[in-house]
């Protein structure tokens, strides 16, 4: 396995990440042309810009890793190998569509070894609000040019905050809920919820709808990184490169 220089690679991939969000903001601001996949989700030019943008940079720099990316079907069928990194060059395209100004989409790049998230990046080009960490580094928030270490907080004496799909909530993680008696949940959209949770604005995720890897990869290694875990509802570890990259029910947890 190829040792990483984690600071490069994070200062390199925050640039992509910057430059495949103006790709997004760009198409964002004009009329939006929706394609659909198989499974019936959504596709954009922005998508596909984003995509791009982080391909062409990561081949640049690490063109030795294996990159398994959201809109490129033809990589979903590879082997997960030690080291790879998942890409969802716009997550939350369903919130992108509304245009409602909540701006809650994300560019997401994470960087698996050995089944776990090491490096993490995720930027919401509409909130101008980036994330990123790494192993060697920990975990931090650059916003409107400030950057600020981030960690997970204590649970505040009002109660736990649980953070929550806003197109996916389900009856499963309601019934959560109920049985943690946890009463205060706020809803944002994409990976911005690990996010919430890693810089202390939330205390837990639960997540029983279904998502893929490249969906979580990126917010995981963030909030890992920020002093919290992600696991199974069993409370067995979460780790990455399952068949076909598609994950089963998760809870992340910052103190919860």
């Amino acid at each position: 396995m190829d040792t990483i220089d984690y600071s490069y690679l994070l200062q390199e991939l925050q640039i992509a990440a910057r430059e495949a969000g103006n790709e997004i903001m760009k198409i964002y601001a004009n009329s939006i042309k929706v394609d659909y996949k198989e499974d019936g989700s959504p596709v954009t030019l922005a998508d596909q810009a984003a995509e791009h943008v982080i391909l062409n940079k990561l081949k640049e720099i690490v063109p030795e890793i294996l990159i398994i990316s959201e809109e490129n079907s033809s990589s979903h069928g590879a082997k997960a190998t030690e080291q790879f990194f998942l890409i969802d060059p716009l997550d939350g395209t369903k919130e992108f569509l509304k245009k409602d100004g909540l701006g809650s989409f994300t560019v997401n790049i994470g960087l698996i070894e050995n089944g776990i998230p090491t490096l993490g990046v995720v930027y919401a080009p509409a909130l101008n609000r980036m994330f990123f960490a790494s192993v060697s580094s920990g975990a931090f928030e650059e916003s409107n040019g400030l950057i600020k270490p981030i960690t997970i907080r204590a649970i505040p004496q009002s109660g736990a905050v649980a953070v929550a799909s806003v197109s996916h909530r389900d009856e499963l993680t309601n019934t959560w809920l109920n049985d943690h008696k946890i009463k205060n949940t706020t809803s944002i959209g994409s990976s911005l919820k690990f996010c919430l949770v890693a810089c202390g604005e939330a205390d837990v995720y639960p997540r029983f709808g279904p998502t893929m890897e490249w969906d979580t990869a990126a917010g995981d290694a963030v909030l890992r990184c920020a002093g919290g875990s992600v696991k199974l509802p069993n409370n067995k570890p979460f780790n990455y490169g399952k068949p076909s990259y598609r994950n089963g029910p998760f809870i992340a947890y910052g103190s919860f």
